[in-house]
């Protein structure tokens, strides 16, 4: 098992519940290292950027209005297969089709509202660390 980075984004719905202690205890738990962390909040530029890939779907509009309503925490992950790891605890985006114990299932108010954000390759990783992460701020 490799090392690995994976992104991930404890978004506004579960900042607003104060729910980000009780989040990256989950990550920490697993086996996941945080190696960089910052708490923002996302202009529209930014998040139409950041998600971009998603600008022809019917969601893209509600998502960016939705990831600009509030403070989000946006981590680095590092950790034996982290990027599989990371998905596995946050479970599926549909929080009705999440597994019992995953933060999807526990804390998702909605399939957009559904409190966190992972990478979902290594290739995606890498993209989404450089968006909000200079090789500066990440401890080596």
């Amino acid at each position: 098992m490799a090392s690995e980075r994976t992104l991930s984004i404890i978004k506004p719905d579960a900042t607003k519940r104060n729910l980000t202690g009780a989040i990256i205890d989950r990550f920490e738990r697993r086996g996941l290292r945080i190696v960089a962390q910052k708490r923002l909040r996302l202009t529209t530029e930014q998040a139409e950027r950041f998600y971009a890939v998603h600008a022809e779907r019917p969601f893209y509009r509600s998502l960016v209005r939705f990831m600009t309503s509030g403070p989000v925490v946006v981590q680095v992950l590092e950790g034996p297969d982290a990027i599989a790891v990371n998905r596995e605890v946050m479970g599926a985006t549909d929080p009705a089709k999440a597994a019992p114990g995953t933060i999807s299932k526990d804390f998702a108010e909605s399939i957009e509202a559904n409190s966190v954000h992972g990478s979902d390759s290594a290739e995606t990783a890498a993209q989404e660390i450089a968006f909000f992460f200079s090789a500066l701020e990440i401890d080596p």
